[in-house]
């Protein structure tokens, strides 16, 4: 009896030291709930990921359930129907073509964000709510270099979105793709958040910034401006885009994050243009043997390869083969981040900049400035007489002014086929005077040519000709 009594203790005590050491070695962080309280608590890695929310240092998407965040985007995401008469000539009438897609209200008084491809050069823009009622819009303000437009709609008490904080999303994290293309009512996929900074060339332009958040949410033609949403149904970005051979969803879509959304909203509502800020340097990824060159030990940073005259980069002392490794105490990674960070910012804002120079580490301050190399806010997009006209003017530079000794505007682009257009009026033509009253700004030129009644006459210089040239026309 007492050998069954030992070999039972024996067989009792190696069970339960067996069971410690699995715990200690293999048992993995648990979840537990508590009723009434809907929180769950956390424990080992995940108490500290809970931590980091509270502290605002991280937004965690889990626990995955989809249903609300459907349920709180879906009200707030429009079906969009951009209309544009096309000139069928003398003897033919004009045709109407356009373009569909989906729009995010972002405020309960009829504010919307779509991509500025939905609607661009539309003179006819339709919305469809949620709920089937329909209202005609108006184009606030157009932003080519993020593909980002907003609209307006006479309407109060809306659904809307609220804006996630896009720098917190983490790869790997789940969203749901929500659109409302060909009316269709609202349809939702989900997926994973699959890379961060994604450039992918597909706006084009000197100043176009791609820093796409990448998912494989299945988005296809017709939710281009609609929302991309965390699970805690917070808009985290705009989508925009597909990589396809084939015209349909092939497995990447691309979102402009929310955080550079929130800022171009913000300017297109009090200037009705963004204000776009500048650096004033070229830049370039680093690749290995540029950093080897260099001196760095990682491929982290941006190179600048050149310093703009009188920009803000050039007033600080930067210099040519400088690396830029870190903004605002934010590391900088690569062009996109960079180019993201600065996005959304205004002339006129200082930052701090860490520069890798010459094996040593620096700090500069940089007050941004504009394309023309000023901090002031220009209240004009230069494309207000597009559609009655035909033309986009644009503010003559700080070094076209000292060359060329006038004061004026330019123009900068003309519409084949539109009014301007039959003057065989140039790009580039600088107007100093509109029906004889001279002009300072491009703002001057479009106010004077509205409000013309009927003829305009236009009085200016292309540069390298002595001559004034004069152009007539009737509106």
């Amino acid at each position: 009896m007492r050998k069954i009594a030992f070999f039972a203790s024996i067989s009792i005590v190696s069970s339960l030291f067996s069971i410690f050491v699995y715990r200690q070695l293999f048992d993995r962080p648990r979840i537990s709930w508590e009723e009434g309280e809907g929180e769950a608590r956390y424990t080992n890695l995940m108490d500290k990921l809970l931590e980091q929310r509270k502290q605002g240092t991280f937004h965690s998407a889990a626990p995955t359930n989809f249903i609300v965040a459907a349920e709180l985007s879906t009200p707030a995401v429009v079906n969009i129907r951009a209309l544009q008469e096309a000139n069928g000539g003398l003897w033919q009438g004009g045709s109407m073509t356009g373009s569909s897609g989906s729009g995010v209200i972002v405020s309960p008084d009829g504010y919307i964000v779509t991509n500025h491809h939905v609607v661009e050069r539309s003179s006819d823009v339709k919305v469809m709510l949620a709920d089937k009622r329909e209202y005609k819009a108006k184009v606030i303000g157009l932003d080519a270099s993020t593909d980002i437009a907003l609209l307006k709609i006479q309407a109060d008490g809306l659904p809307f979105m609220v804006f996630g904080n896009s720098d917190s999303v983490r790869v790997g994290e789940w969203v749901l793709a929500v659109g409302n293309p060909f009316k269709l009512e609202s349809t939702v996929t989900a997926g994973i958040v699959s890379a961060k900074g994604r450039n992918i060339n597909i706006l084009g332009g000197g100043s176009s910034i791609e820093s796409f958040l990448q998912t494989d949410a299945a988005v296809n033609p017709g939710n281009s401006g609609g929302a991309l949403v965390n699970t805690a149904g917070e808009l985290i970005g705009i989508n925009t885009a597909i990589i396809t051979e084939t015209g349909s969803y092939e497995g990447y879509s691309f979102a402009v994050p929310a955080n550079l959304v929130q800022k171009v909203v913000r300017d297109l509502r009090e200037f009705g243009m963004v204000q776009r800020a500048f650096l004033g340097v070229g830049i370039q990824d680093l690749d290995s043997d540029l950093a080897m060159e260099i001196g760095l030990t990682n491929i982290e940073g941006v190179f600048v390869n050149r310093v703009h005259l009188n920009g803000g980069a050039d007033d600080a002392g930067m210099e040519e083969r400088d690396v830029i490794v870190g903004l605002n105490g934010y590391r900088v990674k690569s062009t996109p981040e960079l180019q993201e960070f600065i996005g959304r910012l205004r002339p006129g804002d200082d930052v701090t900049l860490d520069v890798f120079r010459s094996g040593k580490k620096l700090k500069t301050k940089i007050t941004l400035k504009d394309i023309n190399n000023t901090t002031a806010a220009v209240r004009v997009r230069g494309d207000e007489l597009l559609n009655l006209l035909g033309c986009e003017l644009r503010e003559m530079t700080p070094a076209e002014k000292r060359k060329l000794k006038i004061n004026g505007c330019v123009v900068s682009s003309i519409q084949r086929g539109s009014i301007v257009y039959l003057t065989n009026m140039q790009p580039g033509y600088v107007i100093t005077a509109v029906n004889g009253a001279r002009i300072t700004s491009a703002g001057d030129a479009i106010s004077a040519m509205q409000d013309s009644r009927s003829w305009v006459n236009l009085d200016g210089f292309y540069e390298n000709e002595p001559d004034q040239y004069s152009y007539r026309f009737k509106k």
